[in-house]
């Protein structure tokens, strides 16, 4: 028998964002991931989005 739950409005995440990657970035996302063990791929990218932000605004510039 398949259950199906109602999703609520108020989510963890409610804005999807698509970005195109390089091979290269996505290599070392995936890299990253498992080097850190973090459950899946949107979570390795929302940590390093924090860090890169993070980071940013302590230098208070934008990265080249």
């Amino acid at each position: 028998m398949l259950y199906l739950q109602a999703m609520s409005k108020d989510t963890v995440f409610p804005v999807k964002k698509l970005v195109n990657l390089t091979e290269d970035q996505a290599k070392r996302i995936s890299d990253f991931r498992f080097e850190k063990r973090l459950a899946s791929e949107n979570e390795a990218i929302r940590v390093l989005i924090r860090l890169g932000l993070d980071a940013s605004a302590e230098k208070g510039d934008l990265a080249d």
